[in-house]
């Protein structure tokens, strides 16, 4: 994707949240300021469990630098601290472009689709917030995006984006159950600072890191595969992996073959309804109205010694020096849909498996 680069001045505002009481010196930017700050109003929150009396400040924020993106030609303003090249890296966010452009494609396209009368497009990028992973590589951007028809009628843009992650169903079965009707499934039990939560139960899971070593299918299989190992202590090969995902993706979808007419490209009825024409992964989106993430769910079944199944509860894994603190926590499958409740890759993977074993595409 090339890029032609225009520079322009911009003035944003920040906050910075002092506090008494237990949140104390929190400061919200997404770059240094170098002004001094000026107070201007006070607020008070209150929590049925702490006080926080707090005043807030309001800095300028540096310029920003805008860059034109060529294909699609979209403005997009950047922070202080994150070049062009950076954000062209960040595999979410070309990909989401190229996602969301092939989406408002549609609406000239199909003339059944409900926004062909004014179609939306999309007017603009402003990147608000990154981090940098190892000081260079982004890791997360936070960006409001423009979206107008010629009404000027907008659509929701906040976005967080970070790219697709995979979640794993780790199911044991006892190997003195002879109709293989007592199945256990292992959850991980750690800290999720964003839930504010020191012991969240959920499905193993991580990020699909862009190192460029894999590609497709492989990736995706690839990190569950590291996953079980790092967090469950189970080595499993890729290949013995499956992807519930996949399975219950129709064939059309599996092929990447759209539902057009021959000769046109219009579509009829609402053939296009689930996401497929879009072009959308065939994946779990957790947090479709904020965030990108998308999670493709892996499953591994085996049977294990009995005696051995106690080994796992209560068990200590995860990768301390990456900052994981995991406790292994072993249920009955009968029991998954109530302890892992709070989880939306739990439920996800609870009903792949229930739906795909009703269709005879699992055993």
């Amino acid at each position: 994707m090339q890029i032609l680069s225009v520079a322009t001045r911009q003035i944003g505002t920040k906050f910075s949240l002092h506090s008494r009481q237990p949140l104390s010196n929190c400061l919200f930017s997404t770059a240094t300021s170098r002004h001094a700050t000026t107070p201007r109003r006070t607020s008070h929150f209150t929590n049925t469990n702490i006080n926080i009396k707090s005043y807030i400040t309001r800095q300028t924020v540096a310029t920003m630098t805008k860059i034109t993106l060529k294909s699609p030609e979209i403005p997009v303003s950047l922070p202080d601290g994150l070049s062009e090249e950076q954000l062209l890296s960040f595999t979410p966010f070309t990909s989401w472009l190229k996602t969301l452009s092939t989406s408002l494609s549609l609406q000239h396209s199909n003339t059944q689709h409900p926004f062909h009368s004014d179609p939306y497009a999309l007017q603009s990028i402003t990147v608000q917030a990154y981090d940098l992973f190892g000081g260079k590589r982004v890791g997360f951007l936070k960006i409001q995006a423009q979206v107008t028809n010629a009404a000027g009628e907008s659509l929701p843009g906040a976005v967080f984006l970070r790219g697709p992650s995979v979640g794993m169903l780790v199911i044991l079965v006892p190997d003195d159950d002879a109709e293989e009707d007592e199945r256990y499934v292992l959850l991980t039990v750690q800290p999720r600072i964003p839930a504010g939560s020191l012991a969240f139960a959920e499905l193993p899971a991580g990020m699909v890191d862009d190192d460029g070593e894999e590609s497709g299918e492989g990736k995706f299989a690839g990190t569950a595969a590291r996953e079980i190992y790092e967090e469950l202590g189970i080595e499993i090969p890729a290949s013995e992996l499956v992807c519930l995902s996949d399975l219950a993706a129709t064939d059309e979808e599996k092929d990447g073959k759209g539902k057009e007419e021959e000769g046109g490209k219009e579509k009829k009825g609402d053939e296009d309804e689930d996401g497929e024409e879009e072009g959308l992964p065939s994946a779990m989106y957790p947090s479709a109205g904020g965030c990108d993430e998308y999670v493709p769910i892996y499953m591994h079944e085996r049977r294990v010694p009995r005696h051995t199944l106690a080994e796992w509860a209560g068990k200590l894994t995860g990768l301390r020096d990456h900052g994981e603190r995991i406790t292994l926590k072993l249920v009955p499958m009968r029991d998954l849909w109530r302890e892992g409740r709070r989880d939306s890759k739990a439920l996800a993977a609870l009903a792949l498996w229930e739906g795909l074993r009703r269709e005879g595409k699992l055993r």
